[in-house]
């Protein structure tokens, strides 16, 4: 969804998938960064992704958060500035 609150911009995406475990929240926004030791480059993605979107939502002054969705799976929040 997207909306506008207090000035920003509020994005929210959610998933329904297994969900990430909360000591793991931060690694998925560090490079190389897998949550899952047996995934690899060849069937799980390089892990540069939301490396990549934080370093640029944090370039427009912004922010990207991640926690878990109520129904299951993960929610990550970007705030923008509205500006």
């Amino acid at each position: 969804s997207l909306q506008e609150t207090d000035g920003e911009a509020v994005l929210t995406v959610t998933d329904d998938g297994p969900g990430i475990p909360i000591e793991k929240h931060e690694l998925v926004f560090e490079r190389f960064g897998r949550i899952d030791a047996a995934r690899n480059r060849a069937d799980g993605g390089t892990g540069l992704g939301l490396a990549i979107t934080k370093e640029t939502i944090e370039r427009h002054g912004g922010t990207i958060t991640i926690d878990a969705n109520h129904t299951g799976g993960a929610r990550l929040v970007v705030r923008l500035p509205a500006t």
